[in-house]
């Protein structure tokens, strides 16, 4: 948010952005933006003027979220086997996509809405700060060729959306995510077969 905004402003949007956390947390991508307005006791027209999609919403309530994804990867490049870097930053974010509710969607939201002020914003980020472990995991041989970070975002927001109203939805996001990365049909050996 700008700095150079009133006073009342930036209070309206710390107001509105605290209220959408709680909101978003409870109801997910989904929350309403009229019951955000009334909570935060200001008009649509003022939460519209700060987030002026759904998407901006979403990133904003997501911002520290994503910052902490990009520390992690930081923290993990260059460090232990490839493969397990790259896996476990992978299965962090399908955690914290699973645990905090709106992530998902503010990141598959990305490229999908004429809104370019916001477009990419969040997989961009997280793109750059992951680069670095998927090349290293890439220049091992870890990962199979032409694979980018963008495609292993899109699988964490879908595997995450695909199981956000199982019983337990991190248990079976998990699941899902090994499966993904071992394979569902593994080639087997000719010793083996024989």
């Amino acid at each position: 948010m700008p700095g150079h905004q009133r006073a009342d402003a930036r209070r309206n949007y710390a107001r509105i952005l605290a209220v959408a956390e709680e909101e978003v947390a409870a109801h997910g991508a989904d929350a309403s933006l009229e019951q955000i307005a009334r909570t935060a006791e200001v008009g649509s027209a003022t939460v519209r003027r700060h987030f002026p999609s759904r998407q901006a919403l979403l990133i904003a309530v997501s911002r520290k979220r994503i910052e902490a994804l990009c520390a992690r990867a930081r923290d993990l490049t260059g460090t232990g086997d490839s493969r397990d870097s790259l896996l476990e930053w992978l299965s962090e974010l399908v955690a914290y996509c699973v645990s905090a509710r709106g992530l998902a969607a503010a990141l598959s939201y990305d490229g999908a809405s004429p809104d370019s002020v916001h477009e990419n914003t969040c997989s961009a980020v997280l793109e750059e700060a992951a680069g670095p472990l998927l090349d290293r995991a890439a220049r091992d041989g870890a990962v199979a060729p032409g694979v980018t970070v963008a495609d292993l975002i899109a699988l964490a927001v879908g595997i995450t959306l695909g199981t956000e109203h199982h019983p337990d939805p991190g248990a079976q996001a998990e699941r899902l995510f090994r499966l993904a990365v071992a394979g569902f049909s593994p080639r087997r050996s000719r010793a083996e077969e024989g």
